[in-house]
């Protein structure tokens, strides 16, 4: 398990230096760079459940990704982000973090490590704390968007909030859906040439985490992710070539059972529509990540 470094004061930051920005927004256009984690701007469309609470998920004063979530289940729809190319090394020396602002509208928008003393409830009653995962043993803290699709110290960082995070079977955790990581690390280090983007998500059915007789915690039903990178390798090999400009897998989160299977993005929204509360127009990717087509050669030196 990653290891935690306490900030006593980060309660007090909040309270009492109050900023004008804002995580929890209307919409993730609203602060500034919090748009490019996603395909032209574009938040995956249908998802329409007014509860949900889009958050741009801010560390060090910089927007990182975004993420959908639920404060009803306590956990994150999705997050989705930029691919950053790394070498997959993991870091576990981070602090877990949580978010502000799902419990109020001050504070400078930043997560912020838990502190080492007291908790308001408000911040227990609008999403996961520490002590939700402190006596569970079956399931892992997993991370949507993954420290090793991350490059910089402080992207990496921003992986570990609470808000990022759902309780994963230890088993599928650490075998077919990190072995899944790693293999789209690699394709994309090797094969997408400008910037790729990916939405990773979850499905739920009823099952909770209890603490103290209270259900706490969403445990997924199934784990899914697509990407889209529309520049990429046109002379790759051709059973590289069909994975691009876009591509999707789903799993269970289960013990056994849990082989992860890549499909077309389009299957995915097919299986989505069936097995979550969503518009019957879902889309993952503005314009379902139309790849545009190449100039020709005569033409690529004119420009």
């Amino acid at each position: 398990m990653n290891t935690f470094r306490p900030l006593a004061s980060a309660f007090l930051i909040t309270c009492f230096f109050p900023l004008m920005s804002s995580t929890v927004v209307q919409d993730f256009n609203h602060v500034e760079r919090c748009k490019d984690s996603l395909y032209m701007g574009t938040p995956p469309r249908g998802f329409m459940d007014p509860k949900l609470k889009k958050i741009c998920q801010r560390y060090a004063d910089r927007p990182r990704y975004v993420t959908l979530y639920d404060p009803e289940k306590r956990i994150p729809v999705y997050s989705a982000y930029t691919f950053k190319k790394t070498e997959g090394d993991r870091r576990v020396d981070y602090p877990w973090m949580y978010e502000p602002q799902l419990a109020e509208m001050d504070g400078n928008g930043n997560m912020l490590p838990f502190p080492t003393g007291y908790l308001h409830m408000k911040f227990e009653d609008s999403q996961a704390v520490l002590d939700d995962y402190s006596d569970v043993v079956l399931y892992e803290r997993a991370h949507l968007n993954p420290d090793q699709h991350q490059s910089t110290p402080h992207d990496r960082a921003a992986t570990y909030t609470l808000t990022n995070v759902v309780p994963e079977m230890r088993e599928f955790n650490i075998g077919p859906w990190r072995e899944f990581e790693e293999r789209i690390r690699i394709r994309l280090n090797n094969f997408c040439r400008g910037t790729a983007f990916i939405v990773t998500g979850v499905t739920t059915r009823g099952n909770m985490i209890h603490r103290n007789n209270q259900g706490r915690v969403a445990i997924p039903e199934d784990v899914w992710s697509a990407y889209c990178c529309t520049e990429y390798d046109r002379n790759s090999p051709h059973v590289v070539r069909v994975l691009f400009p876009s591509h999707a897998a789903l799993a269970k989160n289960a013990k056994e059972g849990n082989s992860v299977h890549e499909m077309t993005v389009q299957e995915l929204e097919i299986f989505l529509k069936n097995n979550m509360d969503v518009d019957q127009n879902l889309q993952l990717f503005y314009d379902n990540c139309i790849s545009p087509s190449p100039l020709p050669l005569y033409l690529q030196h004119t420009i």
